[in-house]
């Protein structure tokens, strides 16, 4: 039997990811020959009534706190996965930072270009602390066969790119509002700060940094019923499309971005789809075994073929490859890949992709920050975007 690492966490943020987060612990028999295994040790929210479904599963929770910071003084907590309104990144992250506190956390990772900034100074000051974002559908192992073909380079030369996160959760309008929807703890970006992060990671992974952008934001239900049933102002963005131009150095293509709230018929779908002139791939969720594929050679038919891609994953699991992956496989799998930077450092992991990280968060922020500028003045703008490594 292998002896495993114990990496104990603490959980700060016990609603809907606090729980897939959490779940993913009692699931871990299901990966196959790791040296590392989770621990869920404390948890922290000021919702006292979330504590009892955790404190009924996990037994190895030794503390259970309104106050975070009774949390991050545990000497029983290695690493934090922290799930919080947006207002609460810049000072709960650099928090858990400054404890010296390994942390996954949420997206966007500051609720605005300026908190983003404040956090990612706290980490270069802080070295030996690791620090990632949480992104988990680049883990699908579709997502994964694109992005080896894009290592390849197999696409030959691009000729464009779409990629997105829509969601038809925000369809009916007489659900209440929540945090999400009010500017003063969502930010400005509305839909384009939490499911920013999943249209662009693997873009941004494989390099493509737009130069150039017009976006079109959409506020579509301007208000929404509160707790009391009153309609109060539902000011976020609903839906935004971003038309990126992107210039590599042996490429020049358009890369577009969608982050709907609003899509009728799209409860969770992540899609991204490359068209080259000899490889194009196609591939949505709503189809989680289905990678669509084209290869073009001069003269050549041009014909889609569809690959049943099945349960491969980038770390090996007791489940056939004849079975579906889903949502909470890809928890796993990015989670697991976190433990695995813990534990053997990003370049001794036991595969290559590595969870999303603050760079690519501050890539992330600049983006949607342009887009604010460019649907506020109605034009196409420039951006540069960030060199600095973290």
């Amino acid at each position: 039997m292998i002896a495993r690492k114990e990496l104990r966490f603490g959980i700060i943020g016990l609603g809907l990811m606090g729980r897939e987060f959490a779940s993913a612990t009692a699931r871990w028999c299901h990966l196959l020959d790791l040296e590392f295994v989770p621990r869920i040790t404390a948890i922290c929210d000021t919702n006292i009534q979330l504590f009892d479904w955790y404190l009924s599963n996990f037994d190895s929770i030794k503390l259970s706190t309104t106050d975070y910071y009774q949390l991050l003084s545990s000497s029983d907590i290695d690493a934090v996965y922290c799930a919080v309104p947006h207002n609460l990144h810049q000072q709960f992250y650099i928090d858990i930072i400054k404890a010296g506190k390994h942390l996954l956390g949420e997206k966007p990772f500051g609720i605005d270009l300026q908190a983003n900034h404040e956090i990612l100074q706290t980490i270069q000051a802080n070295p030996d602390v690791i620090v990632a974002c949480s992104s988990e559908f680049p883990f699908y192992p579709a997502a994964q066969k694109i992005i080896g073909y894009i290592n390849e380079q197999r696409f030959g030369t691009i000729l464009e790119v779409h990629s997105g996160l829509l969601h038809s959760s925000d369809l009916d309008p007489n659900k209440k509002i929540n945090w999400k929807r009010m500017i003063e703890t969502n930010g400005e970006y509305g839909c384009m700060g939490d499911l920013g992060m999943h249209a662009m990671h693997v873009p941004l992974r494989a390099g493509w940094h737009p130069q150039n952008m017009y976006a079109v934001l959409s506020k579509i239900v301007t208000e929404r019923p509160d707790a009391n049933n009153v309609k109060v102002p539902c000011k976020t963005w609903d839906n935004a499309t971003l038309i990126c131009d992107v210039h590599t150095d042996d490429q020049h293509f358009p890369l577009y971005l969608k982050m709907y709230r609003i899509s009728p018929g799209n409860s969770n779908t992540w899609y991204i789809n490359i068209s080259g002139t000899n490889f194009s791939v196609q591939y949505s969720t709503k189809y989680p075994k289905s990678l669509h594929t084209m290869e073009y050679k001069s003269g050549g038919e041009q014909a889609w073929k569809t690959i049943e891609i099945g349960y491969d994953t980038v770390y090996g699991t007791i489940t056939g490859g004849i079975f579906e992956f889903g949502f909470p496989d890809a928890m796993l799998q990015m989670w697991a890949a976190f433990c695995d930077e813990l534990t053997n450092g990003r370049n001794r992991m036991l595969q290559s992709f590595y969870c999303a990280t603050p760079q690519e968060t501050r890539l992330h922020h600049e983006i949607l920050t342009a887009a604010l500028d460019s649907h506020k003045r109605a034009q196409v703008v420039s951006l540069q975007t960030s060199n600095t490594a973290v």
